[in-house]
């Protein structure tokens, strides 16, 4: 069973940046796709972003693509999500997921899940 905690959400302002983290336990990170996810209020949750195990594969949904970078350091078992030129429809709980084998937009399809951080971006 693995376990994911996030922190780094907050407040900021439209323009600036925030770096997520999601620290793993419980389980064989290295061997994870690990994602982020997001939901806004009344909205679907969203895939943002996903990086393979090895780091070698990574996916953006368009309208993040040059402002958000995930990575991940298989030694701490930690994955992130540096954040930068937010703006106000970024706006949602983050939640990091992770499953074996491809990512997938669907989250129905990852096992594993942080309890979220709030990201909230002022205009």
């Amino acid at each position: 069973q693995v376990q994911l905690v996030e922190s780094g959400g907050g407040l900021v302002q439209a323009g600036g940046s925030l770096r997520l983290s999601c620290a793993a336990s419980g389980g064989t990170f290295s061997t994870y796709t690990m994602a982020w996810f997001r939901q806004a209020p009344g909205k679907q949750r969203e895939l943002v972003a996903s990086i393979s195990w090895s780091g070698g594969d990574t996916y953006y949904t368009d309208s993040v693509k040059g402002r958000f970078t995930v990575s991940r350091d298989n030694v701490k078992s930690t994955v992130y999500l540096q954040m930068s030129s937010l703006q106000p429809e970024d706006t949602a709980v983050y939640y990091c997921a992770a499953r074996s084998g491809y990512a997938y937009t669907n989250y129905a399809l990852y096992p594993y899940w942080g309890q979220g951080t709030q990201v909230t971006v002022s205009s």
